[in-house]
């Protein structure tokens, strides 16, 4: 029998969990010509952007805009693929949001600057001016902050001391509420311009206004739909990495990241398997992570201490829900603002409690999109933020009270009658995040994106205390929302080892034939 066949070694790198960020970081792995494993806790891939079915209807648990679709076509692109040829990008065009207020007045938002401006001339015309000089300083933080830093992955000091002077152009330690007020006066159009940092999990009275760059993500690239749903995208992503050659696992909970020398090893399991890597790449929670798979002895940088003193991120109460009928006047995305703004925000991110009152997200895909549900019928998505576990609400006991209070509400507003209709319903709440998603105290986003958890104060895109772990997703830089948890994996991509830095080492392949 002749010898084996020499190879070259071609590094393993194991991905935990399959969200976008996971998904995007393996495929640029896997194109830096790594063996890729992703290991994904649940029965399907797309951690928070999984995927309920019921009876017809479906619904995304997660992300329901795409607001970079560049981001999606450099991956397929690094396959030799074009996305356009597996998943048809919806442009909504006419209407990004509908955003409603308490009083039943509403402003429609789109990307086009002149329908934009007859609108604020409906509630204002004198802070016409006023928000033409605010979209002149979304662009500067959009330049600054998201063209100049988005992916870069911060990985040391200077790093970060050389975007010092744009952060200081971007006027960055202000909030963008204070940068909205500087330029508007009414408190309407103040809430339209505000709102954004919601939908990444922070608060628009503390978050640094550098984040205004999302008005201008919005205007350039347009607000997107997946036919089929969100999950069309995470189907796409796994058969890009299957068409590598690396492979998607469910089913597979890491229990510990295996360290020897201070330098990951590998990964064990919930069934008990071990499993042997050259790095590993966390998509989960980062605080989670260092908290659960990392023993104590190896964080000097991610105490339990520092972890604990992480002002994190917004919990959410999610209702799923499909109806016998159609409600042709609802738009696809409307945000229902309460009568409280400020104060309502407070008892969120503040004084973590529950409020009797809300503001919501409610999402009609099947507006634009039939096959999200039976014929005839009309699928459902309502958010409201709510404060994460540091709250102490038990909600065992509140969901279901909660959830009458959304259907009270949205029979009183915009869907009189909806609940007779009702043919499926599901509910998840903070504890879900915890318990399900791993995500640390409930949070939906991770640390919240105040300036100091932002850029190099934000978890690290590889890690501080151990060799060979990287990280990447929402709590990771540049944070969350599609757009930053797939950006995250461009940032990574800039501070992996060269997969040929593990070699040029020798293995046998399989026996050759006699």
């Amino acid at each position: 029998m002749k010898n084996p066949i020499p190879v070259l070694y071609k590094p393993h790198a194991i991905v935990i969990g399959s969200g976008f960020g996971g998904l995007a970081a393996a495929v640029r792995l896997g194109a830096k010509g790594y063996r890729v494993t992703v290991l994904e806790k649940l029965d399907a891939p797309g951690g928070r952007a999984y995927v309920h079915r019921r009876n017809g209807h479906v619904f995304d648990a997660g992300p329901t805009i795409i607001t970079a679709p560049f981001l999606l076509e450099e991956l397929w692109a690094l396959c030799g693929k074009k996305l356009a040829d597996h998943v048809e990008l919806l442009f909504l065009k006419d209407l990004f949001y509908r955003i409603r207020f308490d009083d039943g007045t509403w402003f429609d938002y789109n990307g086009d600057p002149e329908a934009m401006k007859k609108e604020v001339a409906r509630f204002s015309p004198e802070d016409l001016a006023g928000y033409e000089n605010f979209f002149k300083e979304a662009e500067k933080c959009y330049r600054l902050g998201y063209e100049g830093m988005a992916s870069i992955a911060f990985d040391t000091v200077g790093d970060f001391i050389k975007v010092i002077p744009d952060f200081l152009r971007m006027g960055a330690w202000k909030s963008i509420y204070s940068l909205v007020a500087k330029h508007i006066k009414n408190p309407k159009l103040r809430q339209v311009f505000s709102f954004h940092p919601l939908l990444i999990g922070g608060n628009p009275f503390t978050v640094t206004c550098a984040y205004s760059l999302i008005n201008i993500l919005e205007r350039r690239h347009g607000v997107h739909w997946a036919k089929g749903g969100t999950g069309s995208l995470v189907n796409g992503l796994v058969d890009l990495i299957r068409g590598q050659g690396n492979q998607v696992h469910m089913n597979a909970e890491v229990k510990k990241i295996t360290i020897e020398d201070g330098r990951a090893t590998g990964v064990l399991l919930a069934n008990g398997d071990t499993m042997e890597a050259d790095i590993v790449v966390s998509n989960g929670d980062t605080a989670w992570t260092y908290k659960n798979l990392v023993p104590a002895e190896n964080r000097k940088t991610w105490t339990d201490k520092k972890i604990d003193r992480t002002h994190l991120s917004m919990g959410v109460f999610v209702w799923y829900f499909g109806t016998n009928k159609r409600f042709d006047e609802l738009p696809q995305h409307m945000i229902l603002l309460g009568a409280r703004y400020r104060e309502l925000l407070s008892d969120i991110f503040k004084r973590h409690v529950l409020a009797d009152d809300f503001s919501l997200y409610l999402h009609r895909p099947s507006a634009h999109d039939p096959s999200m549900a039976p014929a005839g019928c009309d699928t459902y998505y309502v958010l409201s933020p709510v404060p994460n576990l540091e709250s102490g609400v038990d909600w065992a006991e509140q969901a279901e009270p909660y959830r009458k209070a959304i259907a009270k509400y949205l029979n009183d507003t915009v869907m009189p009658g909806f609940e007779a209709q009702i043919t499926e319903s599901l509910v998840t709440t903070p504890l879900d995040f915890q318990n399900r998603l791993l995500s640390y105290r409930g949070a939906a986003f991770g640390p919240e994106p105040i300036l100091t958890q932002s850029a190099w104060f934000r978890p690290h895109n590889r890690s501080e205390d151990v060799q060979n772990l990287f990280m990447v997703g929402a709590s990771t830089h540049p944070g969350a929302g599609v757009p930053g948890v797939i950006g995250s994996a461009k940032a990574l991509e800039s501070v992996l080892p060269d997969a040929k830095s593990f070699g040029p080492r020798k293995v046998a392949a399989a026996k050759a034939k006699p």
